[in-house]
């Protein structure tokens, strides 16, 4: 691949991205809370590992909104009727979100409660 190829490939992909944070509300909510998450865990002062695992986390909860916005865009682009198994496409889709989004805040609790829990004991 040359390298004018591969550099195509990284804008069409950063437009991608910038196209979910620019349409989706719920991607520009992940980020918000993932802005947050960051914050506290520069002031917590996480390790490596934890860091690595908040990181990893945010990237498979932005994933899932991202194939979620490609879901509900090719279901779109399939059919404009009502239809029960676009339904199922678009509502699976969100699920997923869902589920990575659950999977996420329990992480934080992992990660940044006790430590948090730790410096609220103290100040109080």
């Amino acid at each position: 691949m040359s390298q004018s190829n591969l550099l195509t490939s990284f804008k069409y992909a950063f437009l991608g991205v910038w196209h979910v944070v620019r349409t989706q509300r719920n991607a520009r909510i992940h980020l918000l809370v993932a802005l947050v998450v960051i914050v506290l865990g520069l002031w917590l002062g996480l390790d490596r590992i934890e860091w690595a695992i908040i990181i990893l986390t945010i990237g498979v909860v932005l994933a899932a909104e991202a194939f979620n916005t490609v879901a509900e865009a090719a279901v779109d682009l399939a059919t404009a009727e009502v239809h029960p198994l676009a339904k199922i496409a678009k509502d699976v889709a969100a699920g997923a979100v869902l589920v990575t989004a659950m999977a996420a805040v329990i992480v934080g609790l992992l990660i940044l409660g006790p430590p948090l829990w730790g410096v609220l004991l103290t100040v109080f």
